[in-house]
This record gives C-alpha cells, structure tokens and sequence, in this order.
C-alpha cells in the first residue's frame, strides 16, 4: 500500500483547488486567445505573402526596418535612425541592438541582407517592388546596414514595410537541399516556412494546419511596445461562413469578424450584446478587372460601356453600405489620388455610344462576357448579378461564375485562363499612389491577383518607373496624377468603390485602438501586439 503524508496531501488539495478556479494551463493559455476569421488560403514566408491575411499574419509574425505612421512619414522600428546621402542613392540604417528572433538567437545587419536577397531570390509576394531598384547591400558592422540604389526610388523608406526580416541561421539550418532550386540554397528554406516562422515579430507560430487555421502566441522577448492586456496567443481561423461566426460570436469564441460578411450578416451580429461594429476607409478599391485582352474585353468602347451601365448606387448604398464612390484606380485617402478625373455614371445612352463604336457592334451575342465571383464574399454575387442585368439592357450577355479564391489566383497566372471580369478588392502595399499604380497596372505584375486586367502599356509603364525614381513628393504626385488620367481613358477595370473595411467585435472586452486611426497599408490595422483582450470580462460574459 503506497502512504502519503499530510503535507503531500494537503499540497495536492490546494493544486486541485487552484485548478478549479483558474482551469489548467491548456485552458488558461486557450482563455488568453483572440481568434478572428478571415478569407484564406494564408502565406507566413515572407518571401510569397501577399493578400490580406497573409499581410496580417506576416505584420505579427515578422519585423521591418521602419514602421507605417497614420499621420506622417515612417516610424524607426528595426532601425533606431538612418541616413540618406545627398543623392538619394545611399541608405544607411542603424540598427537596434537587443532584438532577439523567437528561436533565441540576436538579430543583426546580416539577418537583414539575407532577408533581402532570398525575397529577390524566391521572386514573388512583394518583391516585385524592388526588382531592378537595389544595386547593392552592404554590411558595415553587426548593427550598421548600408542600401545603395541604382536610381533614385522615391517611396523606397516606405516600401521597406514589405521587407520582413527573417533569422539567416534558423532559415539555413532548415533547407531542403535534396532540392536545387535555389542552386546551392536548395528550397531556401521555402518548404520550412510554409508552416513555421524565423521571425523576431510580437507572436511567433504554435500550429498552423494550411487549410483552415493559424495559431500563435505571444512573444515574450519582444522588443517593441506592446499592449498591456495584448492576447497571449493569436488565432487565425480560414471561415467567412456567415451561421457559423454568428453562432461563435454569440458563444463569445469568437472575437473578431472577418471584413467579407454581408450587411445583412453584420446587421445580424450588432443585434447580439457585446458586440459593435467597427471600420475605416482601408486605402483599398474594389475593382471589376476587365481582361483586356479577351475579345470583346480588348475594346476600350466594350470597357467605357460597361462603366456606364454599372450601378454606383446601387453598389455603394445596397450592397457594400459605407463605402465611398470611387474616383479613378487610386482610393480617395491614398496621398498621390487624383480628385480631378472624369468619374463614369450610370448612363445607358453613352454605353450605347460606345459600343456603336466598337468592332465587335452587331455581334456581341457571339462574345458571351464571363464574370468570375469571389465565393468567399457573398455579397460580390450581387453586385455580379446587378451589372449582369444592368448589361443586359445594352446587348451584352455576362454569364456569372462562381469561383473559389484559390482558383481566381491559378486563373490568374495566364491571360488565356483569365476570366473576362474579377471583382477583387485591392490594398496598397504602402501608403503612396505609385504603390496601387505599379501592382495594378504595370505590366510586370501582369499574371498576378492584382492585375488580371492585362493592361500591357509601355507609356503607362515608363510613367510608373519615372514616378517612382523622382525623389521630390509633389513632382512625384504630378506623376501619379498624370498615369491615373490615362488610365481613365483606357478603362482597364471598373473603378466600382473605395473600400470601407469593416468588422464585427467584442466590444465590452476588446480594447482595438487602430480603427480610429488607421494605416491605409494592408493588414497593419491588426497588428495585434496593440490590441487589449480583458480575459475576466470575457470569461464572466460567457
């Protein structure tokens, strides 16, 4: 018979007790997590992430060298300060001394080069904004960077928000070398980070199953301020189905909503106690991409006509309410928009005008228009269905199709497979103009999400580059005003609305400051190392 002693016993009592009351450590971390839902599929390698929830998971899992400011230029982050030569050619950033990366190991100038070269090397996510820009990185000392450019770049402290900085140890000791794509780097790491992190960001990766969720916790060496209630983990949850979050968010196992419910669903979820709606103009444009080269699409006349038979209204009032019209390809809150261009309006007599014009006029029953939806955000169905009707009015025949997201980013990659139209919602990736006009309309990001109208200009291309190399901003913004004029005229996509993100939350325990200031850079307003979650009120509210 084993005995025990009174002391044991009694220690194993209050243990029991204490677990009763607090719950056990699986329970107590799970109470500590703010899960939020989101459109998925979801990229973590900093060298392919691109969309929204991939920018939202790459903002907490990594760190920059600067950081965005809602109210000016940007902020030092990785780098303390810097200097910029007197040509504009030479960036020198000093960087911070005691950052850790989450496998323990220092961060320094070399982490930075490593990173920089394996985006320009794996080629996709956001290295197309500094394709053919850096002509050489070089490392001074542990904490001394040095960027040489080949041509003045003018946003380029801006653009530095999309170079995540990654552990060159931790990638190198997790490549596939049984694979050469990347010559002797082998995978360069690309299959590891498919599903794990070498970042230094506020939360580092738990669990991430590809298809469905992401989980991270928080970071307890962090460098950076930090909310004193920031969750202690991070869930990001791949559903958009609109029963399935109303029946969490009333359980309160749900806390925050993603941007791509209906109104009729957000009307719903702001009945339940507890939880408000929030949202911000974003700096994103919901644009009706136009493939301009699929007949009768490759005539400007078919594009103008269905501008004039779009209803702004309709789109604005019924079935994305807060939104703002839309003036053109760059978001009215973007600096570099400009106010002055001609703006479409419903008119059925000019679409009329214009396809009198067109080549294909008398024959566009032979040219059937596919319309590509989104699945992932009902309310785009409505809007396919108003300009189907709209449309028909004029002698155009639109066949609606339903297509998961995944599937509209493999139809992407060639002009053959692209669908006629894409409604897609767009961000900048940087708080400028030239960020929107170069990934939506330049011809080298063509094959891409961004860009499934196949606009191919080289006046407009040339214009983009000189914007983007000339220092000043005002001359810069004479620029960006300028291409957005020609692009009006070419009517490369159907500039349908400016986006109003919005969200359901927990507002009785969820303090979210970023609202009320946002950052018009994809997915920084939920950086969550600024969020508050009262795990006590949560707790008595269930």
């Amino acid at each position: 018979m084993i005995m025990f002693s009174k002391k044991f016993i009694g220690l194993l009592l209050v243990f029991s007790l204490l677990m009763l009351i607090v719950g056990s450590p699986a329970i107590m971390a799970e109470d500590s997590r703010l899960r939020a839902t989101f459109s998925w599929p979801t990229e973590i390698d900093p060298a392919v992430g691109s969309d929204y929830s991939s920018s939202t998971a790459l903002t907490n899992l990594y760190d920059t060298l600067v950081y965005p400011d809602p109210d000016g230029p940007m902020k030092p982050h990785l780098a303390r300060n810097w200097e910029i030569s007197d040509d504009n050619l030479s960036y020198i950033f000093y960087l911070e001394e005691d950052v850790k990366f989450h496998d323990g190991s220092k961060f320094t100038a070399q982490d930075v080069k490593f990173s920089f070269e394996r985006l320009m090397a794996v080629g996709e996510g956001f290295a197309y904004i500094f394709e053919g820009r850096i002509d050489e990185i070089n490392v001074i000392d542990d904490y001394t960077i040095e960027f040489t450019l080949e041509e003045p770049f003018g946003p380029f402290l801006s653009t530095l928000t999309r170079l995540y900085i990654v552990s060159k140890n931790q990638v190198m000791d997790n490549i596939n070398h049984d694979a050469d794509t990347y010559g002797e780097y082998g995978d360069y790491g690309r299959d590891w980070l498919m599903v794990n992190d070498a970042g230094t960001g506020a939360y580092q990766v738990v669990e991430f199953d590809v298809g469905h969720r992401l989980l991270m916790e928080r970071f307890d060496e962090y460098f950076a301020e930090m909310h004193p209630q920031a969750p202690g983990e991070f869930e990001m949850i791949g559903t958009t189905e609109a029963v399935t979050i109303r029946t969490e968010m009333n359980r309160r196992d749900l806390d925050i909503s993603d941007m791509w419910q209906t109104s009729q669903a957000f009307a719903s979820l702001k009945e339940i106690e507890g939880i408000e709606l929030v949202g911000w103009p974003d700096g994103g444009q919901l644009y009706l991409m136009l493939n301009t080269t699929a007949p009768p699409l490759d005539c400007v006349h078919v594009r103008r006509a269905l501008a004039y038979v779009f209803d702004y209204d309709v789109a604005i009032n019924q079935i994305f309410p807060g939104s703002q019209r839309a003036r053109g390809p760059v978001a009215q809150v973007i600096p570099g928009w400009n106010p002055d261009l001609y703006r479409f309006e419903k008119n059925y007599e000019r679409a009329q005008e214009e396809l009198q014009q067109s080549e294909y006029h008398g024959q566009f029953s032979d040219y059937p228009i596919e319309y590509a939806w989104t699945d992932e955000v009902p309310d785009l169905e409505r809007l396919a269905l108003m300009l189907q009707a709209e449309a028909s009015v004029v002698g155009l025949n639109l066949e609606i199709v339903r297509t998961p997201w995944m599937s509209m980013i493999d139809q992407a990659a060639q002009p053959e497979t692209t669908p006629h139209i894409a409604s897609v919602f767009v961000n900048p990736h940087y708080p400028e103009a030239g960020s929107i006009l170069e990934s939506k309309y330049h011809s080298s990001t063509t094959g891409t999400w961004e860009q499934m109208e196949w606009l191919q200009n080289e006046e407009i291309d040339n214009m983009i580059e000189d914007a983007l190399k000339t220092v000043d901003l005002e001359a810069r913004v004479d620029i960006y005003q300028e291409i957005q004029e020609i692009i009006v005229e070419l009517s490369p996509s159907i500039f349908a609305l400016d986006n109003f993100e919005q969200h359901a939350y927990q507002a009785e325990y969820i303090d979210w400051p970023q609202p009320d200031n946002p950052i018009p850079a994809i997915g920084y307003n939920f950086d969550v190392r600024f969020i508050g979650l009262d795990t006590e009120l949560r707790a008595e509210m269930r």
